[in-house]
């Protein structure tokens, strides 16, 4: 429970509150918020995360509020996850896998952030390890509810790495006969079913069915198929929130290091679990993470950090069992040694860790920054709402201006360059352009403005009658 309270308090003081939302953050609170129209949702996106941040947002368009309430949840989940795990392994194993989890930048930053992939993180390790305690021939109704709640969460969150994660569960009730249980079987199923039952309705109502929403999907994460993108990973494991096309240095070994050691980890913590007669459980978990790893790191044409996450909550617990047995693995003379360079190692590792995260959240909330500065001098152009924006990175800024978003190319594409000139006759319209660019035909006779960097292009009968008193 400490190392929990320790991670909350870490988010609101290393991460910020007032960071401001990101893009994909502005899609999925934009579905509950009154403070925007919602934004184009695309087909690989599920509703969970916006469900579980509608209690603040429903009331609150403060992203500080927001934070916390993530902050407080996430802390919540850490130590709900780790504790499904109690009794399998010793106390001093599961707080130090929970706080090598929670000290990794990665999680620090996406813990507090409306994004789905710390909760299915939560919800792999939790499940996996319900599942582990339900193997047994007494039915536990608690360890079942565990598995169907832990099943729910992910499907909720992202459907697609929910079954991901549970591929080694479900393989091993097929073929293991001591794991053939029909009630941890429908506990999971159930739990999948349910959480991923809005997702497949809507795949049929707004998408043409489910085969068509997975190939869009597919379409814009560029196409699934056999991809190495582990060198990706690598490189955005400096900082880079989304690397795509990943492309630049590869950053240094002090901040890769710990990345590319996880595999001989993971392995001698499967070797502990041998000796110490646990070795169906962290078997379990190295499977786990092993198939929540596979599509991003080898079927996948780009990489960000937050999509390993299920992998690293799920490598946590056996290379804290690894770590801890270490320095018994060498006699006593030299134990005091390699403990000592453990702690200096482990030390080093969070330094590292706090670097790439300070720098990552001031760069990300510079960023947030120009979008909120853009929309301030749009509705001093009287660019207000009930408004509509499109262009050059229209979709967020639309979002910090309270306006709705349109598209006429690209992933979310939502609208026709017609329909766009229709809305100028009831609506604020105005069209962002990158610099060096060329604004849309039918948009090049519009009043041009210049903010910053960038120009933005208004209709000028919309202007004259916003003039009017």
């Amino acid at each position: 429970m400490l190392t929990a309270a320790m991670f909350t308090l870490a988010q609101l003081g290393l991460v910020k509150t007032g960071m401001g939302l990101g893009w994909d953050e502005t899609v999925y609170v934009s579905q509950v918020s009154s403070h925007a129209p919602p934004a184009f949702f695309s087909a690989p996106r599920a509703r969970g995360i916006s469900l579980l941040v509608a209690p603040v947002t429903s009331w609150s368009s403060s992203t500080s509020v927001l934070r916390a309430y993530l902050a407080v949840l996430s802390g919540l989940g850490l130590f709900l996850a780790f504790r499904a795990w109690r009794n399998m392994f010793p106390i001093k194993v599961l707080t130090l896998g929970a706080a090598l989890f929670s000290t990794l930048w990665v999680t620090l930053f996406y813990g507090p952030q409306a994004m789905p992939n710390y909760w299915v993180a939560i919800g792999a390790l939790a499940g996996a390890g319900y599942f582990a305690r339900a193997r047994s021939a007494v039915v536990d109704r608690t360890a079942l509810w565990g598995v169907a709640a832990g099943g729910a969460l992910m499907a909720w969150m992202r459907p697609t790495d929910a079954v991901w994660c549970s591929l080694p569960l479900f393989a091993l009730m097929a073929t293991v006969r001591t794991w053939r249980r029909p009630w941890p079987f429908a506990a999971l199923a159930g739990g999948l079913l349910s959480g991923a039952a809005q997702w497949v309705a809507e795949a049929y109502l707004s998408y043409g069915g489910l085969g068509n929403r997975l190939s869009e999907a597919s379409r814009i994460q560029g196409g699934l198929g056999w991809n190495i993108a582990v060198g990706d990973q690598l490189r955005s494991l400096g900082g880079r929130t989304l690397c795509r096309p990943c492309t630049g240095q590869m950053p240094g070994p002090e901040v890769t290091g710990w990345w590319l050691l996880l595999p001989l980890l993971a392995a001698l913590g499967l070797v502990t679990a041998i000796r110490l007669g646990r070795a169906a459980s962290t078997s379990l978990m190295l499977a786990c993470a092993a198939t929540a790893g596979l599509p991003y790191l080898f079927m996948i044409g780009y990489a960000a950090p937050r999509f390993l996450l299920p992998a690293y909550a799920l490598l946590a617990i056996p290379v804290a069992d690894a770590l801890i047995r270490l320095p018994g693995t060498v006699s006593r003379g030299w134990r005091p040694v390699v403990t000592v360079l453990l702690g200096i190692a482990l030390s080093g590792h969070l330094v590292v860790q706090y670097v790439v995260l300070e720098r990552t959240v001031q760069r990300t909330t510079a960023a947030h920054r120009e979008w909120d500065r853009t929309a301030d001098q749009l509705h001093h152009l009287s660019v207000r709402p009930p408004c509509m924006l499109t262009g050059y990175q229209a979709l967020p800024v639309a979002f910090y201006a309270g306006c709705s978003s349109a598209a006429t190319s690209g992933h979310n594409a939502n609208s026709t360059p017609g329909e766009i000139v229709k809305a100028t006759a009831w609506t604020h319209v105005a069209v962002i352009v990158a610099p060096g660019a060329k604004p849309p035909g039918y948009a090049r006779s519009w009043e041009a403005h210049r903010i910053d960097d960038l120009r933005v292009y208004i209709p000028p009968t919309y202007r004259d009658q916003s003039r009017q008193p």
